[in-house]
């Protein structure tokens, strides 16, 4: 296994500017004790890798990736290439898991559900013989983080913190556990699935509460992106209204886009990608978007910033660009640096709906 500072890893999209590394002290600290142990045996199987660091050090394995993130597939199938390095499986979470896990490495995802539904999913190809490695950021494990791993795959203990790092180790003793995932809660008459890591799965988040009341009218065959969808209910609500609207669903997230598969009724597209970095330009009349304002356990605009540019290239002449922010997070600066007008829809103290409207090319 090579140092992680010796492989050149990069995240997804590679920017220049991206001030954060691909990997961290949770990935050196899971990869040293590995080595210490005498390295991965069997099938090994990588959850949670952010950005391809962990399979890519143990290619030489091949290894199976599984994560709930395109951008995170797109990142580390992009380090492998650039090294030359082929073997690795990469799976996301809403396929099938290898039958049998003969070490099985978990970076702990900010979502607690998600690890929940996973290690729910991973636990009948554990054996008495495989390896369990669990690692993250010291703010990252809690109390209910190893109760997990106690109840799903074993008696579970943690490490001494290096680096404001930690692990996890767990004896493989799996017992049967039911998921109670996806999860269905009801928001003015529609009946919404949630599967496991999806953003406020048990209930609608407050900010998208607030933008289902100012959402603009549609026309029949109006083009429509509901980018970032999450369980979809943006777009859902453009359906519900108007049937005859053209939506499509989009969202880095594997269990974002099942879940707004389930929750479409009526035809509608769908796209687990990188956004609007594919589309068509001038292919969009309106652009709905509550964007994220975290990458993983770090604060950055650097999602919302791309979601923007993206929507304002994918925009014919007079489209619309509406999004919900917290009202702290400044969007209507961004907004108008790209589009030049900026108006303010509806707001109170913690929210606020923004319109820009696409000119013309610049």
């Amino acid at each position: 296994m090579s140092p992680l500072s010796d492989l050149g890893l990069r995240r997804y999209p590679d920017d220049p500017r991206d001030p954060f590394r691909a990997w961290d002290a949770a990935d050196e600290y899971l990869l040293g004790e590995l080595g210490e142990l005498g390295g991965p045996h069997g099938t090994v199987v990588v959850f949670g890798d952010r950005w391809g660091a962990l399979v890519t050090a143990l290619a030489e394995h091949r290894p199976v990736q599984i994560t709930d993130s395109y951008l995170t597939q797109r990142a580390t199938r992009a380090n492998l290439d650039r090294l030359g390095l082929t073997g690795a499986t990469l799976l996301s979470t809403q396929d099938a898991p290898p039958a049998r896990i003969d070490t099985l490495l978990v970076r702990i995802p900010k979502s607690l559900a998600l690890l929940e539904d996973q290690l729910i999913r991973l636990a009948p190809a554990v054996h008495e013989g495989t390896r369990i490695l669990g690692a993250g950021m010291v703010k990252e494990i809690h109390t209910s983080t190893l109760a997990l791993f106690e109840k799903v795959l074993g008696p579970t203990r943690t490490s001494l913190a290096v680096k404001k790092a930690r692990l996890i180790f767990t004896e493989p003793r799996p017992t049967p556990v039911a998921s109670r995932f996806p999860v269905t809660y009801n928001h003015e008459g529609l009946d919404l699935v949630n599967h496991a890591g999806v953003f406020c799965a048990d209930r609608l988040d407050i900010g998208t509460r607030f933008f289902l009341k100012h959402l603009p009218a549609t026309v029949k065959g109006q083009r429509v992106v509901d980018l970032g969808c999450g369980n979809g209910i943006v777009g859902a609500f453009v359906l519900r209204d108007n049937p005859d609207a053209e939506v499509l669903f989009v969202d880095e997230s594997y269990a974002a886009v099942a879940s707004a598969r389930a929750n479409v009724r009526g035809p509608a597209e769908f796209l687990v990608g990188d956004g609007l970095a594919d589309a068509e330009p001038g292919s969009a009349d309106l652009v709905l978007c509550n964007p994220p304002f975290h990458s993983h356990q770090a604060v950055t605009d650097a999602t919302a910033w791309r979601m923007f540019t993206q929507a304002r290239r994918a925009l014919r002449p007079g489209g619309e660009l509406r999004i919900v922010g917290n009202r702290h997070l400044g969007y209507h600066v961004k907004l108008k640096r790209l589009f030049g007008d900026v108006t303010v829809v509806a707001g109170d103290p913690k929210f606020v709906v923004l319109s820009a409207v696409r000119r013309g090319p610049r």
